[in-house]
């Protein structure tokens, strides 16, 4: 009769328990693998709420970040990390825009930031979920009258009250916001560090070219020297000095592939996939952006930054955290029930046990205090992201208007004038009007004028670039330091 009738007892109550898992009302979202840039729009601090949150009785409802809570429930696993996706070093002819979806897909950062966002989904499934139900064997008085006493077993649960799954899975919601806007700013570093890369190339180029016209140039003037040695139109001292100009010129030579060698590796090192082979880039350097505003920039920054979305997702983490801290107050309630058959007197007896903690000294205080200093804490944050980047876009508008000048004067005046002047010094002197020092200076200036032009256009590039990526930069040392905190 026992060995019937306990078991019978046991399954109604974990029957019983586990209805006290609740069905998740699922949404569409966008899914992990194909993550949209963001899921919270940054307001500016003037329209953050002012006055404290209220949190009513009634439990908030759940938050569902995305459609990898719907694969967890029906009993999928989301897909694997993707591996590095393999590149083909013989890849010629690249753009720009190739190279950035290379580096999107190879770039580890990003696997990182797509890892942590994950994590938090699977953090969000687990906060939601209700403790597991207990189930045990109970004797009592055994060897009374030389009996067995009382056998039976027990199921017990424990109820979370006050919405508190509810509101441990909204904080958690509030968490993967900002895992999206960090995982929004990866991107962009990733963007940034490979159009910095990709210009830094072309300049590289522009200088070999450059050095080795230099060369070629060189060369000419120590023939050109030779001739008028033999016709005695000038000293000897004159074909030295244009033997040295020459041997010079072959050490800018090799700076400048070595530096294009370097360039090239810095890129591939953005990428982060295997090396692709050394070759030339499409792009034109000379074709510049259009001007850029102060205060359309400025704007533009503090409203659609991810480092601004991620303050304002932590001010939202941190009003939430406060709702639970509140919820931690209502005591939870403990339910347990016991089947015996006692064996003296041949009856079965059930027992019921329900308990709750009482309030009476602890009531949060440290944990709600702490989440409202939290709040505060949020707050400051944002003022102190919007000030930090206004004062990094101050320094680089900066390099950018200086740059930009450069670039016009040299392009317009000064680029033309040393060509200009070059052109007839190098005529005069073939022809021996010119003396071999005019020549040589003549030859230093048009060359150090297109070198000096070379690294402004290159300047102009870096800091464009940067202001146009929201100043996110250095992707495979900024982004981890921001997935860490």
């Amino acid at each position: 009769m026992l060995a019937t009738r306990i078991p019978q007892v046991i399954l109604i109550c974990l029957l019983a328990g586990c209805q006290t898992s609740r069905q998740v009302p699922v949404q569409s979202s966008t899914v992990v693998g194909n993550i949209s840039p963001g899921c919270l729009g940054p307001p500016t601090l003037a329209q953050l709420p002012t006055t404290p949150p209220q949190f009513p009785n009634q439990p908030t409802p759940r938050v569902q970040p995305t459609a990898f809570i719907e694969a967890v429930q029906i009993g999928e696993l989301p897909e694997p990390l993707q591996l590095p996706t393999p590149i083909d070093e013989k890849i010629s002819g690249l753009t720009l825009k190739a190279l950035e979806q290379i580096a999107l897909d190879n770039n580890p950062s990003v696997g990182q930031a797509v890892a942590k966002l994950r994590a938090l989904q699977g953090k969000w499934v687990q906060a939601g979920l209700p403790p597991n139900p207990r189930v045990g064997y109970l004797s009592e008085d055994v060897g009374i009258e030389g009996t067995s006493g009382k056998q039976g077993a027990f199921v017990g649960q424990k109820f979370i009250t006050g919405g508190k799954l509810d509101l441990d899975q909204a904080v958690v919601s509030r968490e993967i916001m900002q895992s999206e806007q960090q995982l929004t700013a990866t991107r962009q570093r990733v963007l940034t560090d490979v159009r910095i890369g990709y210009y830094d190339v072309l300049i590289a180029q522009r200088k070999l070219k450059l050095a080795g016209e230099l060369v070629d140039i060189s060369k000419q003037a120590v023939r050109a020297s030779q001739q008028l040695l033999k016709a005695k139109e000038i000293p000897r001292v004159g074909l030295l000095q244009t033997e040295i100009e020459a041997q010079t010129a072959h050490i800018l030579l090799r700076r400048a592939k070595n530096g294009n060698v370097a360039a090239w590796r810095r890129l591939n090192s953005v990428i982060g996939g295997p090396d692709l082979a050394l070759q030339p880039l499409e792009g034109d350097l000379d074709q510049l952006a259009n001007d850029l505003e102060w205060n359309e920039q400025l704007e533009r920054l503090v409203t659609k930054s991810p480092e601004v979305a991620t303050a304002v997702a932590e001010l939202e983490r941190a009003r939430s955290a406060l709702g639970r801290a509140h919820a931690q107050v209502i005591p939870d309630l403990n339910v347990q029930v016991a089947l015996q058959y006692d064996n003296l007197t041949e009856d079965t007896i059930t027992g019921v046990q329900v308990g709750l903690p009482i309030p009476l000294w602890n009531r949060n205080q440290g944990g709600i205090q702490r989440a409202w200093n939290d709040i505060v804490t949020a707050r400051r944050n944002i003022q102190r992201v919007e000030l930090d980047l206004q004062q990094r876009l101050a320094i680089a508008f900066q390099q950018y208007a200086d740059a930009r000048y450069q670039v016009g004067r040299f392009s317009d005046n000064i680029l033309p004038t040393a060509k200009e002047t070059f052109d007839l010094v190098s005529e005069g002197y073939q022809k021996g009007e010119v003396g071999y020092l005019d020549m040589l200076t003549a030859q230093r200036t048009y060359f150090r004028a297109n070198l000096s032009y070379i690294e402004a256009l290159r300047e102009l590039w870096r800091v464009t670039v940067r202001i146009e990526g929201m100043l996110l930069e250095d992707s495979l040392a900024n982004a981890s330091r921001a997935l860490e905190k």
